[in-house]
């Protein structure tokens, strides 16, 4: 019996520790930033889209095979 008690105790302050640490990660804004990191990938997309193909590095050899 003094084993499901053991348990019992050790589960309980694994779940307090998990909540506590929950909360601290919420209210440092962790959970924000995952947002953001997860739409980085596509602002590389947009910057390229936005700037004349001429002015991209990948473009230039074949500039200067066409002159």
């Amino acid at each position: 019996m003094s084993v499901v008690v053991l348990l019992l105790f050790c589960s309980l302050v694994l779940v307090a520790g998990s909540i506590v640490l929950f909360v601290v990660s919420a209210r440092q804004g962790d959970c924000h930033e995952a947002d953001r990191l997860c739409l980085l990938p596509l602002e590389d997309d947009a910057a390229r889209a936005a700037t004349p193909p001429g002015d991209t590095p990948e473009s230039a050899p074949a500039a200067r095979n066409m002159q």
